[in-house]
């Protein structure tokens, strides 16, 4: 049976001092064209991220940013309105991208290597303008021939790209020496295809262009730092990894619980839904973190491997252990908000998911056994990332003659969103003479040990991407691994009309979502709360 005793908070938070911080060096000379330079994506966090490797002194002194975008513009211009924008960070608790002011030597330094290209992607005539373009960005800025290729465009406009950059032998890296005179690298967003048989596709059309470690498959869930730490935490200390099995595991809940609807990306939304743009990316990463085999080394190879090791050993899942959901109306953090079928071009009648539950299952002899849930929704209560894993409950044996009712399992939960940290729930006898137990609770806070400072989320990724680090990038055969997954449940959606909507926004999700705990023992699903909580 659940446990609903409130957990303890401590009467006063812990003093802790913060250890010192080791900088990265500056990555190499390069340079860095932003296809969809005029989009959402780009200054809301691409080019934030930039700013913020201007302002920590690791973006290479020797480097140019040429933006890319149909729309007509100049440097000067492009220059103006993503600096509004990051005005617009100053003071925003809500935003991703949270700043207390502008180092307004570090936006210089920035800015003053921004340069435009106007054209339209699939004008053959636009790659032969930019090439030119980026001789004179190496001629100017000393960027030694090494370029980015960023796609911050509609996941249509992929492989054409690709193609065009191809064609235009802007992806070529010629030799001198023995060695590549310089480097070539694309980066490219999800979702990276929209199931099994279109990432087959899309994976063997860029690769004809490019080379597997010229790719970098971005997700910016792996920028956080939390996430960063799964890895750490779990093979730095000798205290969990014995314990890391079904002996001692129970279940796994992953949830990444979002307050915003779809906003202005309806049209996105309509061809994609929660499960393609959640699943495949942001939660099987979560996941493989958690259940991978120790590397033989913290290369890129040997990481990549282990999470594609785990991928594999996932059957795929039956369309009856997954939930959809789609959000109604109701009130979102105090405020009325619309129905999914009532936002900017979003059909009447859209049978298109904002809400996504599975229970999972990894065949291999560490996880037999041991399920791993997930949700994920938008217009949820509150905005809440973690990984939460439940320990299997001890024995009640000693405790039967007393008035201890139940024992509650031992949590650990890796808080990622909001806030960064970790939290550990244990039980503990109350003071006095009568045998009565409290769950209590242990908090790593990242911010009482290192100083908070501005994160788009971005940042890591795209300095790995500039040092030529793919190890928290996708590789191809992972990607084809987490679609052949949840391939059965795209099927099976698309080819049966949903009762819709099916929870009001503001909720936790349909009623659906906690019978798939509950056919499982009467598991249920842990509260959304802000993360890391804490009473002074």
């Amino acid at each position: 049976m659940p446990d609903d005793r409130p957990v303890s908070t401590p009467r006063k938070p812990q003093v802790i001092a913060a250890p010192p911080r080791r900088q990265p060096s500056p990555a190499d000379p390069c340079a860095m064209v932003i296809f969809g330079a005029g989009g959402d994506l780009t200054k809301r966090l691409v080019v934030p991220a930039l700013y913020n490797l201007s302002h920590t002194k690791v973006l290479p002194d020797k480097f140019a940013l040429i933006g890319v975008d149909l729309a007509q513009g100049t440097a000067e211009s492009w220059r103006d309105h993503l600096y509004e924008t990051l005005k617009g960070f100053v003071g925003n608790a809500a935003a991703e991208f949270d700043l207390d002011q502008i180092d307004e030597a570090a936006w210089k330094q920035l800015a003053e290597k921004m340069s435009y290209v106007q054209g339209d992607l699939n004008d053959s005539g636009l790659y032969g303008k930019l090439g030119k373009h980026l001789e004179e960005a190496a001629r100017k800025h000393n960027t030694a021939g090494n370029v980015i290729f960023y796609l911050a465009v509609a996941d249509r406009f992929f492989g054409p790209v690709v193609d065009k950059l191809g064609e235009a032998k802007l992806v070529e890296t010629p030799e001198q020496g023995g060695k590549p005179k310089f480097w070539r690298r694309v980066v490219i967003e999800k979702p990276f295809g929209h199931g099994l048989d279109s990432a087959r596709e899309l994976n063997a059309r860029i690769l004809r262009a490019l080379h597997e470690d010229q790719i970098f498959r971005i997700d910016h869930f792996l920028g956080k730092d939390t996430v960063q730490n799964m890895m750490a935490f779990r093979f730095a200390n000798g205290m969990f990894e014995p314990i890391w099995n079904r002996d001692r595991i129970d279940h796994v809940q992953i949830t990444v619980a979002e307050t915003v609807g779809v906003e202005q990306r309806g049209k996105f939304y309509e061809v994609t839904g929660a499960l393609r743009d959640m699943v495949p990316n942001h939660v099987f990463t979560l996941l493989s973190l958690v259940a991978m085999e120790p590397p033989t080394g913290f290369d890129a190879a040997s990481i990549r491997t282990k999470k594609t090791e785990v991928f594999a050993a996932m059957p795929s899942v039956k369309p009856e252990r997954a939930v959809r959901g789609q959000y109604g109306a109701g009130t979102v953090l105090g405020k009325p908000v619309n129905a999914y079928r009532k936002e900017p071009n979003v059909a009447a009648d859209s049978n298109i998911e904002t809400y996504v539950a599975m229970r999972l299952e990894i065949d291999n002899w560490r996880w037999a056994g041991v399920p791993f849930y997930f949700r994920t929704g938008k217009h949820m209560s509150q905005r809440m990332t973690e990984i939460a894993i439940s320990f299997k409950q001890a024995p009640y044996a000693p405790f039967q003659d007393t008035p201890v009712g139940t024992l509650s399992p031992n949590w650990l939960v890796l808080h990622i969103a909001p806030g960064e940290g970790i939290s550990l729930q244990f039980e503990v006898k109350h003071p006095g003479p009568v045998v009565e137990l409290a769950a209590v609770k242990m908090d790593f806070h990242y911010n009482d040990w290192f100083p908070k400072e501005p994160n788009a989320g971005y940042e890591t990724l795209l300095y790995d991407v500039m040092i030529g680090d793919p190890t928290l990038f996708m590789r191809a055969d992972m990607v084809e691994q987490a679609w052949r997954v949840v391939q059965p449940v795209l099927g099976a959606w698309a080819a049966e009309k949903a009762n819709f909507p099916d929870y009001d926004s503001g909720s936790n999700g349909p009623k659906a979502a906690d019978e798939l705990l509950a056919r499982d023992g009467a598991r249920t699903w842990r509260p959304v709360v802000p993360a890391l909580e804490r009473k002074q």
